[in-house]
C-alpha cells in the first residue's frame, strides 16, 4: 500500500500529478511490454511543449560504431560540452524524449549538450548501452568536441537510468586508462539493480515510479539475476570508487531508487571524489522533465543545471 501524501509533496501540483496517477496508475511495464511503453512515451512528448530555442541543433552519427546523437549549441561559442545520457529504465527513452531537458541544460550552462541515443533492451541487453556511452564520452574527449569548435572540459551527466550509465561509463574509463570526463552528474540514478535498499520498498508505489518497473526494466537490461549485484552494472557494488571524476549526485525524497543514489554519493565521498550532494525535499522521481508539470520539480530541475553550470565554471 502506498504511503499517504500528507502535504509533504513540493507543491499543489505536483501533489495533483501524483494523486491523478495513484487514481489511474496504468498497467505495469511488465504487462504492456518495450513496445507500448515507447509509443506512450512518443505520446506524452509530443504533448509537451518544446524547450528553448538553441542557435544550433544537429543529429550526427559519432564515435568509432556510428552512435547516434543529437548535439545542442545555445549559441556558437560555448564553453564546455556535457554528454547526456537518458533515463527510461534502460528500455525507453531516446533522443526526443529528452529534447525538452537538454536544450534547458544548453540554455542554463552555455555548454553544448550531446544526447546520446544508446542502444537499449531488451533488443540489446547489457553491456550494449554502456558501451555505446563509452565510445561517444571517448570520441568527445579525444578530439570530437575539438574538431566541432567545443573547447573546454567535457562532463557526462544522465538521469534515471542514464545516470547509471554515466557512473558505469566513469568506472570503466577509469580502468582502462581513460580519457575521463571532467565531471559527472547523477540525477536520480539507479545504482544497484539488486533493488536492495530501503527505499525500494518504502516508496515501492504510488510516487510515480513503481519498484516493480524498474525490476522489470533491469530484468531486461540483465536477463541473468546472479549479474545485477555485480559492479559493472551496480556500481554501488564497486570495491573501489576512487579516482573517478568530481560529481553532482541528486535525488528524491519520494523515489524508490532515492537511498541507493545516497549511497553511492555517500561512498564517492568516503573514497575522496569530490561530491555535491542533495536530496530533494517533497520531490519525486523524473523531476527533471517534470518542469511543465509543478513549478516546484522545474525549480528543483534548475537547481540541478544550476550545480552543472557552476562545475563547469570551475573545471574551465
Amino acid at each position: 500500500m502506498a504511503e499517504p501524501l500528507d502535504g509533504s509533496l513540493a507543491d499543489a501540483e505536483l501533489a495533483a500529478f501524483i494523486a491523478a496517477v495513484r487514481q489511474d496508475p496504468g498497467p505495469p511495464a511488465r504487462a504492456v511490454g518495450a513496445a507500448e511503453l515507447r509509443r506512450a512515451q512518443r505520446a506524452r512528448v509530443e504533448a509537451r511543449p518544446r524547450g528553448p530555442e538553441m542557435a544550433r541543433v544537429e543529429d550526427l552519427t559519432v564515435g568509432t560504431t556510428g552512435v547516434r546523437a543529437r548535439r545542442y549549441r545555445p549559441s556558437e561559442t560555448v564553453r564546455a560540452l556535457v554528454v547526456f545520457l537518458h533515463g527510461g529504465m534502460w528500455t525507453i527513452g531516446d533522443l526526443d524524449s529528452h529534447d525538452r531537458a537538454c536544450r534547458r541544460l544548453a540554455r542554463e550552462t552555455g555548454a553544448a549538450v550531446l544526447s546520446v541515443d544508446f542502444r537499449r533492451a531488451p533488443e540489446h541487453p547489457w553491456p550494449a548501452a554502456v558501451d555505446d556511452c563509452v565510445d561517444v564520452i571517448r570520441w568527445a574527449a579525444t578530439g570530437g568536441s575539438s574538431s566541432a569548435g567545443i573547447e573546454g572540459p567535457t562532463a557526462v551527466m544522465g538521469d534515471s537510468s542514464g545516470g547509471n550509465l554515466a557512473a558505469l561509463a566513469c568506472l570503466r574509463l577509469r580502468d582502462e586508462g581513460g580519457p575521463l570526463p571532467a565531471a559527472q552528474i547523477l540525477v536520480y540514478p539507479n545504482t544497484d539493480l539488486t533493488l536492495s535498499h530501503s527505499s525500494t520498498r518504502t516508496k515501492a508505489t504510488g510516487w510515480g515510479l513503481a519498484t516493480d518497473d524498474v525490476a522489470w526494466g533491469a530484468e531486461q537490461w540483465v536477463p541473468d539475476p546472479s549479474r545485477r549485484a555485480d559492479p559493472d552494472v551496480s556500481p554501488v557494488f564497486a570495491p573501489d570508487l576512487g579516482g573517478l571524476p568530481p560529481a553532482v549526485v541528486v535525488t528524491a525524497e519520494h523515489d524508490p531508487l532515492r537511498d541507493e543514489g545516497d549511497a553511492y554519493a555517500a561512498r564517492l565521498a568516503a573514497a575522496g571524489v569530490p561530491v555535491r550532494h542533495r536530496r530533494e525535499a517533497g520531490m519525486v522521481h523524473g523531476f527533471l522533465t517534470l518542469d511543465t508539470v509543478s513549478p516546484a520539480a522545474a525549480a528543483a530541475g534548475d537547481r540541478v543545471l544550476a550545480d552543472v553550470a557552476d562545475l563547469l565554471a570551475h573545471l574551465a
